[in-house]
């Protein structure tokens, strides 16, 4: 294990614990014949912008192409595709409030299989209803994520159905695992993984594939600042747990204790990004490769972002883990964007009160090339004197030297204006 500055640290005594199962190589591959054309055989190809704009030779795994969006349909498959008849007959239960239940709802439904979801109150009704609408039963249950997985726990023992762990599951595990088979398949010669961690189901299927096929392979975790629980846990830091982040997929609250022990022995380091960092990797995603991504799938590229040296010059693949965002989160997101950009900026500008002092303001800015989206006038709240108005406009521009153009050319013409 290394620290964010790459110095060597030993895992703490007792690390895999002996009773925990430990997944290997095999079982990897096991599970890629099970998921042989029953999910997406996503591409990996290199972005050469974004390798430009990173000084590292960037691959991208599209697992948000999967039918559900999702690199979760993966370890779901492997799992409900070794039930024996028994657990067939009865069915399968399942807590999560999204990737995970989708991809559990479908292939028990392309599967034949009873499936129960069992989602928290807050889980938003698009996702309530795109999981029923793969035929699964969906049980609205507590306020949090571990309310809703004692519930299922409870109808696990009391309906005999089998639960399916979202990542704390060694069949879980392998078939996750299979991206990292992919990806080393369609780009051998990879020297760096770099995945999104929550509660660890994918990145101890990656790492474990990896590290069998390429044993000099570099895999790193993230995780988002506000859910760092499986940083905590692996580097002794106490890291303050957040109540929401972008990056929904990976807020898991507490490590899962097989992906733990799988990690500790597979995992090189494990990086932070904050919810900045996250925004500008789905605002870039969106913009340079047009694709779509959700927060947990934006977090490799926010971390090769915020720590451009620790990656230069190297080969890196990244796993676009999943695409499924709330359409006006991504609006919030994309304006945010826009703002640091400097492509959305916000004047102020202060001029007498009188007949056409907003055309000529409003021409101005017409004639240095930028849109006006937003403007309003205050005449009640501003210290200036009650002869003067002030006015507040919401540009479209081309960037930071464009509204400091705006900037000059409202002050050649007499009007104080000053970015805000």
């Amino acid at each position: 294990m290394e620290d964010a500055g790459g110095e060597k640290t030993m895992p703490p005594a007792g690390f895999p614990e002996d009773n925990l199962p430990m997944i290997e190589l095999e079982d990897i591959r096991q599970a890629a014949t099970r998921l042989e054309g029953q999910v997406l055989l996503t591409p990996c190809v290199e972005s050469r912008t974004l390798s430009q704009i990173t000084h590292a030779q960037v691959f991208l795994k599209f697992e948000n192409l999967q039918f559900t969006a999702s690199f979760k349909e993966r370890g779901a498959c492997n799992k409900l595709a070794q039930l024996d008849q028994a657990g067939r007959d009865r069915g399968v239960v399942a807590m999560s409030a999204g990737n995970h239940a989708q991809g559990v709802a479908y292939h028990a439904q392309r599967l034949g299989l009873r499936a129960v979801i069992v989602m928290p109150r807050f889980t938003p009704g698009v996702k309530v209803e795109r999981t029923r609408g793969f035929g699964a039963e969906v049980v609205l249950h507590g306020d949090t994520l571990e309310q809703a997985h004692a519930h299922a726990m409870e109808l696990a023992a009391r309906q005999q159905l089998t639960f399916v762990h979202p990542y704390d599951d060694e069949a879980v595990a392998a078939g996750q695992g299979t991206v990292g088979l992919e990806m080393l398949d369609a780009v051998p010669d990879l020297d760096t993984l770099v995945i999104s961690v929550g509660g660890g189901g994918l990145i101890a299927g990656v790492a474990t594939a990896a590290k069998a096929l390429k044993p000099g392979i570099e895999v790193v975790g993230v995780q988002a600042l506000r859910f760092p629980a499986m940083f905590n846990a692996i580097k002794g830091t106490h890291h303050p747990q957040g109540t929401s982040t972008i990056a929904e997929g990976i807020a898991v609250g507490a490590p899962g204790a097989i992906t733990e022990a799988i990690i500790r022995e597979r995992v090189d380091d494990m990086l932070l990004v904050d919810e900045g960092d996250i925004e500008q990797a789905i605002v870039m995603l969106l913009e340079i490769e047009k694709t779509l991504v959700e927060g947990a799938g934006a977090a490799g590229l926010a971390a090769l972002l915020k720590y451009p040296e620790r990656f230069r010059g190297k080969r890196v693949g990244l796993v676009l883990c999943g695409g499924n965002i709330d359409p006006l989160l991504l609006a919030a997101i994309i304006e945010r964007g826009m703002v640091r950009a400097g492509r959305l900026a916000r004047l102020r500008v202060s001029s007498r009160d009188v007949p056409g002092s907003l055309a000529r303001i409003t021409a101005t800015v017409a004639d240095a090339g930028a849109n006006i989206e937003e403007v309003h006038h205050q005449r009640a709240f501003t210290a200036l004197s009650a002869q003067n108005v002030e006015i507040e406009l919401v540009l479209q521009t081309r960037g930071p030297a464009h509204v400091q153009d705006v900037l000059d050319r409202l002050h050649a013409a007499g009007f104080d204006a000053t970015l805000y």
